[in-house]
């Protein structure tokens, strides 16, 4: 084989469409550009600009702050906790922590660390321990005869270099 010889693949590539070439090419004409109006003419930026009147994303108040560094927990509720311990993917036996909740499948993933919130019932003996908790999630564990324990939380470089 030489160089010369070299093909793309039979329908590899596509002839790009020439508009504006005449009635018998199918895009004549007006070139697909519709009929009269700012769209139709060549050089057209419109996106947000209202012909040098203040455009409306700019003469609307701005609020609020978006913190860059905030953190995002994982969300668990303690209904889910007691169904997944009946149903036995869970072992309330062991202390429960936020990578036996990954491994169960009831959270995704860890993010920033799970919270647990307390929707839902709980009556099994659990120890948890996890990055954070509702002061009523915490009460109705306790009020189940389980604990909470609230891990420090661990830096992003830290655990990456502990991997």
């Amino acid at each position: 084989m030489k160089l010369n010889e070299l093909r793309d693949n039979p329908g590899a590539t596509k002839k790009r469409m020439r508009v504006g070439r005449g009635p018998g090419s199918g895009k004549g004409k007006m070139g697909g550009r519709g009929i009269k109006g700012q769209n139709s003419r060549s050089g057209v930026a419109i996106k947000s600009y209202e012909g040098g009147q203040m455009p409306l994303y700019m003469r609307l108040p701005k609020r609020g702050f978006n913190k860059p560094n905030r953190k995002s927990f994982a969300v668990v509720n303690l209904g889910l906790i007691e169904k997944f311990i009946t149903e036995g993917k869970l072992d309330a036996g062991n202390a429960i922590t936020e990578d036996a909740l990954v491994a169960s499948g009831l959270v995704r993933r860890k993010l920033d660390g799970v919270r647990v919130l307390a929707k839902g019932d709980i009556t099994s003996k659990v120890n948890l321990q996890v990055s954070g908790a509702s002061k009523s999630a915490v009460e109705a564990v306790e009020k189940a005869g389980g604990s909470v324990e609230i891990l420090a939380p661990v830096a992003k470089k830290e655990e990456a270099a502990a991997e």
